[in-house]
C-alpha cells in the first residue's frame, strides 16, 4: 500500500525545492500573492473575533477554543488556494543553507512578501471596519480587547511569544508538504495553528490585521505604537523560531550528509587528544 505521507527527509528536500522556487519568483507575482496571503490570514483573524465575540458570554474558555478552531482557515487558504506568507517562507533558509538560493534572494522574497502581507491585511481591516458586521458593540469590544492585550506586552514577552508562534506555523507548513492528499494537508495545518492561537502566541501577519482593525474602529492606537510595541518584536521572534531554530535543526539532521558519522569522528578525535 502506498504511503500517504512523505518521510521527514523527503519533506526537507521538498522545502529546499520550494525555497528555490520562491527565491526565484518574479517580484510582481510575489507581491500580488503576498497581498492575498495577508488577506487570507486576516479572514482567519476575523473569524476568530466573531467566534470569540458571540460565545464569550457563555464561557470564555470555550470562546477561546472556538476562535482558535476557526483561525487555521487562513493558512489553509494560503497553502491550498495559493498565496505567499512571510512567516511560512521563513523555511526558505533551508534553501540558503543548501546553496540553492543566495541570502539576497531570500531577503528579496521576505521583504516583498512582508510588504504584500501588510497591504492585504490592512486593506481587509479597513474594508471590514466599514461594514455592519463591526457595527455590533460585541465585535468592537472584542477587537479592542485583542489589540489592547497585544500592545500591553513588554518587548521580550512579544518576542518570545513570536518565537513559539512561528515554530508551530512552520511546522504546519513543513508537515503539509509531506501530505499527499488534500484532507491530510488540512489536518496537518489545523492542529499546530489551532494550538498557537489557543496558546495566545503572537503572529506578525495576523497582528497586521488585528491592530489596524482596532485603530479603524476607534481605538486610540498610533501606527508607531503598532510597530514598536508589537510588530517589530513579534517579527523578530517569528524569524528566530521559523527561520533559525526549526530550519537549523532539520537541515543538520536531514540535509547534511553523514551527520552522525561526522559527530562520531569529532568525538573520537577529542578522545584521542585527551589520551595524549
Amino acid at each position: 500500500m502506498e504511503n500517504s505521507c512523505l518521510a521527514p527527509g523527503k519533506i526537507c528536500e521538498a522545502w529546499i525545492e520550494n525555497g528555490f522556487k520562491k527565491g526565484t519568483s518574479p517580484a510582481v507575482k510575489l507581491f500580488l500573492l503576498g497581498i492575498l496571503g495577508g488577506l487570507f490570514i486576516g479572514l482567519g483573524g476575523h473569524g476568530n473575533i466573531v467566534a470569540n465575540a458571540y460565545i464569550a458570554n457563555l464561557d470564555p474558555g470555550l470562546a477561546r477554543l472556538a476562535g482558535a478552531a476557526v483561525f487555521p482557515v487562513g493558512l489553509m487558504l494560503v497553502i491550498l488556494a495559493g498565496a505567499e506568507l512571510f512567516t511560512g517562507n521563513n523555511l526558505m533558509t533551508l534553501a540558503v543553507a543548501n546553496r540553492r538560493i543566495s541570502f539576497l534572494q531570500l531577503l528579496r522574497n521576505w521583504i516583498i512578501v512582508y510588504v504584500g502581507n501588510f497591504a492585504g491585511s490592512v486593506l481587509l481591516a479597513l474594508l471590514l471596519s466599514k461594514t455592519s458586521i463591526y457595527g455590533a458593540e460585541a465585535m468592537i469590544d472584542k477587537a479592542a480587547a485583542i489589540a489592547s492585550g497585544k500592545l500591553g506586552q513588554t518587548f521580550s514577552q512579544a518576542l518570545i511569544s513570536g518565537i513559539f508562534c512561528n515554530i508551530l506555523v512552520v511546522l504546519a507548513c513543513w508537515m503539509q508538504a509531506g501530505a499527499k492528499e488534500m484532507a491530510g494537508k488540512v489536518f496537518t495545518i489545523w492542529f499546530p495553528i489551532m494550538l498557537f492561537v489557543f496558546s495566545g502566541f503572537e503572529h506578525s501577519i495576523a497582528n497586521m490585521f488585528f491592530l489596524p482593525l482596532a485603530k479603524f474602529l476607534g481605538a486610540e492606537i498610533t501606527w508607531g505604537k503598532i510597530w514598536t510595541a508589537n510588530l517589530i518584536p513579534v517579527t523578530i521572534g517569528n524569524l528566530l523560531g521559523g527561520a533559525v531554530f526549526i530550519p537549523f535543526i532539520y537541515h543538520c539532521v536531514y540535509a547534511v550528509k553523514d551527520t552522525g558519522t561526522t559527530i562520531l569522528r569529532v568525538k573520537e578525535s577529542i578522545t584521542v587528544r585527551q589520551e595524549r
